[in-house]
């Protein structure tokens, strides 16, 4: 073990001097994307910052016009020869970033979007969560590895430590003011594609991780691309006809769509029941809400677990329909819902502008100091239901892709007498957002797409300024759990759930 541990500094040592410390990445060039001048791209950055300052209606809420102005002047130091459209992406995103307005993101262009794929392999080959100071291995590509495995820890790739890594793709990702767990997550799910996009690929990646025993150890990956199980095992598979059929319960697309939308499962044994809910979008939730808590009061739950980890928000009013079901008081949506301007400048390049100028000149009013306010949610209180409404123990569970409108049913019922918020800092801002009305803007040389809020949300000018919901009951993700295959979240709540059952 000591001649291997040995071999394999050594080679780290070899990297550090082959590879620059900068960047530390041997990137292969993409070069069958399509490339723009500096001169166009140039042209886009500059009208996005025009549109920005236009109609963003918190673009300084956070970070001052001069950092910002700063951030823009080094974009454009950036923007000195033609990029394709993940290099400019890159840059653009940056500077997004800096904004830090969660529902403020950059996107692929609509064509990129079309064969994703085409630019997606090969890649890194591990699936990495991140937290804190803490990588983990999620998935390792290569199956049959018998050395890096779900569950270890990972130090250093090709010499640089986890946090190198980790910093510099913090710099891509938006977040609500410094609620930076929104980033954890985000690079966690998407780390393979992440790395690629940002740092490259190389032939072959040294991974620094903790062995079984506890020490230090190195491994060569080389980078990965998936292939169908025909091709692994030479053989053709069989005709449709020939298959054999799979066993169990069958569901249709649209059963299958809205089971990973929303799910009711319960134990009568502990007279629990767990909701998960990833959106707030579709699904047909306010029926799923009316048919879940008649059907809780009729099996007399007093249990619930309601699952909101992978929701990041959707229509305001599915989330004050669920809000109903279990405040034990009135509630409105906000202090205030403030837009700068409804005449939207630069409209063209706009997603449907017409369609959101209508919207804001329809149902939001003009103030003495010329700010468009959504009276409605400033104002109306909302009260919970009486039919089938939850009395019992609620357990909300939250992480940091907990985000908008799903941030707002958490902030409503935090600190109420039956409620537990339970794991991990949310996404969405605790104080307020910039969200409501958010279509895109297309910048026309490049087709580079980003998200424009265009209302300004405190929620509660009562609480703190620029960080997510902090849980009542913190519960961090562990390796151990990871390795093991269990949810220390869930184990946690059962656990609470039986000494409250004793």
């Amino acid at each position: 073990m000591k001649k291997k541990v040995w071999i394999g500094w050594v080679l780290l040592f070899i990297l550090r001097i082959i590879i620059p410390a900068q960047s530390a990445i041997a990137q292969i060039s993409m070069t069958y994307m399509p490339k723009f001048s500096s001169t166009a791209l140039k042209e886009d950055a500059i009208l996005l910052k025009k549109i920005l300052e236009a109609n963003h209606p918190s673009l300084y809420w956070y970070s001052s016009k001069e950092s910002l102005d700063s951030g823009f002047n080094s974009l454009m130091l950036s923007l000195n020869d033609s990029l394709n459209e993940i290099q400019f992406k890159n840059r653009v995103a940056g500077w997004i970033a800096q904004i830090k307005c969660g529902h403020t993101s950059t996107l692929f262009s609509k064509s990129f979007l079309k064969n994703p794929n085409q630019f997606r392999y090969p890649r890194f080959p591990l699936q990495i969560k991140f937290w804190e100071d803490s990588a983990v291995v999620l998935n390792n590509g290569y199956t049959k590895d018998s050395i890096i495995k779900r569950g270890t820890i990972i130090e250093q790739i090709n010499g640089l430590p986890m946090s190198w890594y980790r910093n510099h793709l913090f710099q891509q990702i938006s977040n609500d003011g410094n609620a930076t767990n929104h980033s954890y997550q985000v690079i966690s799910n998407g780390f393979p594609d992440l790395y690629k996009q940002v740092f490259g690929v190389d032939s072959s990646y040294l991974i620094g991780f903790i062995d079984g025993k506890g020490k230090s150890d190195t491994a060569s990956l080389g980078n990965f691309t998936p292939v169908t199980r025909d091709s692994l095992s030479g053989k053709a598979l069989p005709p449709a006809n020939n298959r054999i059929p799979p066993t169990g319960p069958t569901f249709s697309k649209r059963q299958i769509r809205l089971l990973s939308i929303r799910s009711l499962s319960i134990d009568t044994t502990t007279h629990s029941a767990y909701v998960r809910l990833t959106s707030f979008s579709k699904g047909g939730l306010k029926k799923f809400f009316r048919r879940s808590f008649k059907k809780l009061k009729k099996e007399n739950i007093q249990h619930l677990i309601i699952d909101l980890r992978e929701n990041g928000g959707g229509k305001i009013s599915n989330s004050i329909d669920l809000t109903r079901y279990l405040s034990n008081k009135p509630f409105k949506v906000a202090d205030s819902v403030v837009a700068t301007n409804r005449k939207l400048t630069y409209g063209k390049y706009i997603q449907h502008s017409w369609m959101y100028w209508l919207a804001m000149n329809l149902g939001a009013h003009k103030a003495t100091d010329g700010s468009i306010h959504y009276r409605r949610f400033e104002q109306h209180y909302f009260q919970p239901y009486t039919k089938n409404k939850f009395s019992g123990q609620v357990y909300l569970v939250q992480g940091g892709y907990t985000f908008s409108a799903t941030t707002m049913v958490v902030g409503a019922l935090k600190g109420q007498e039956n409620i537990k918020v339970v794991g991990e800092e949310s996404g969405g801002g605790y104080y307020g957002n910039s969200a409501m009305h958010i279509p895109n803007i297309t910048l026309p040389n490049s087709k580079l797409r980003v998200r424009l809020p265009l209302y300004r949300m405190v929620i509660n000018s009562n609480r703190p300024k620029g960080r997510g919901i902090v849980p009542d009951i913190k519960i961090p993700p562990s390796s151990a759990a990871i390795r093991e295959g269990w949810d220390p979240k869930m184990a946690a709540i059962l656990q609470m759930i039986q000494s409250k059952n004793n």
